[in-house]
């Protein structure tokens, strides 16, 4: 069950990842430090002090960075893979004992890096056709958006994290549902 549990965590925290990749991480740090969380043995590191305002500073150069126009859309080139690892690392931070070194870090590539990489496309996706149909007017309403989610997002991934699973598979099933009928309606219109 807590092998569960830990996936649960791990797949909330890898989503948040995809919004921002080091909110997530600085969230964990603060709560590791408050005595909320324990991080798996080999991640100690989350719960020192100089590594929780490391975080804290990257995230307000990572946030600031996404109200930049056009080096919001450079910047998820980095981000992109930058994604993936925090959200294997995030996961692999929260793994139980119970799995194997080789099964846990196999289930944090898979499930954390491709949950955060999934999430990640999504932004860059919403992100270029808000830069293609708004001239990046509206970026940052969209940058808003995703840094509050994934602060949201961590916090209720450590509280709630089966709630947080549902959540996310939920909005990756509507997410998917809605480009098929965009493809379609575009489709359909090309016919026309």
């Amino acid at each position: 069950m807590e092998t569960i549990l830990g996936l649960c965590i791990g797949i909330g925290l890898s989503a948040a990842c995809g919004f921002r990749v080091f909110v997530p991480l600085l969230v964990m740090s603060s709560a590791a430090i408050m005595g909320w969380f324990e991080p798996m043995k080999g991640f100690e590191w989350l719960a020192m002090p100089s590594v929780c305002i490391a975080l804290a500073i990257a995230t307000v150069f990572e946030v600031g960075a996404y109200y930049i126009p056009w080096v919001d859309n450079l910047l998820d080139t980095i981000a992109t893979p930058a994604a993936m690892i925090a959200g294997t690392l995030t996961t692999m931070a929260v793994s139980t004992g119970e799995m194997s070194q080789f099964a846990s870090w196999a289930a944090a590539i898979i499930v954390g890096g491709g949950t955060a990489t999934a999430v990640q496309m999504g932004t860059v996706a919403a992100r270029g056709v808000s830069t293609a149909t708004t001239g990046g007017i509206a970026n940052p309403l969209l940058s808003t958006g995703e840094w509050i989610g994934a602060f949201v997002l961590s916090i209720l991934s450590l509280i709630v994290p089966v709630l947080m699973v549902i959540v996310v598979l939920l909005v990756a099933v509507w997410a998917v549902r809605w480009l098929r009928r965009k493809k379609q309606e575009n489709m359909h219109r090309s016919a026309i």
